[in-house]
């Protein structure tokens, strides 16, 4: 048998550095990124019953995307009683889980092209994510 060869580009992750965090929202979100970032963190609070803040990560993606994640933790617990979704998983991939759902918000609320390009290239890089199917699974 013989291995199928992918056409489609690896997505890949940049930690933006610290200090080019203070205009990484407002270049991906526009006027909405205060409302993007409390969406987000409100998001984790729903999905995460013992997150209790703290500093994030932020990373853009190589196919234009933008997530962030909470620091220093290691393991999060994610409950989406909706879905009947419960499971445990890494900060980085509750990170893209609430932003999938806080962008996936904005986009209902602005229309705007960008902001669902955005959740797009989130998702196709969580579907490529070492944990694709818990976080597809806490978004289904």
């Amino acid at each position: 048998m013989s291995e199928v060869e992918s056409t489609e580009p690896v997505i890949t992750a940049t930690a933006v550095p610290h200090a080019h965090r203070t205009n990484c929202l407002p270049a991906y979100f526009g006027s909405k990124y205060l409302q993007v970032e409390v969406m987000i963190n409100q998001h984790m609070r729903k999905l995460c019953a013992d997150y209790e803040g703290g500093i994030w990560e932020f990373y853009e993606l190589s196919n234009g995307g933008f997530y962030m994640h909470p620091k220093g933790q290691e393991k999060m617990h994610v409950c989406v009683p909706d879905n009947y979704c419960d499971v445990t998983m890494s900060p980085d991939a509750a990170g893209i889980t609430a932003c999938l759902f806080a962008i996936n918000h904005l986009t209902w609320i602005t229309r705007s092209t960008k902001h669902i390009d955005l959740y797009h290239a989130l998702r196709d890089y969580a579907m490529d994510h070492e944990e694709s199917s818990l976080i597809m699974r806490a978004i289904d």
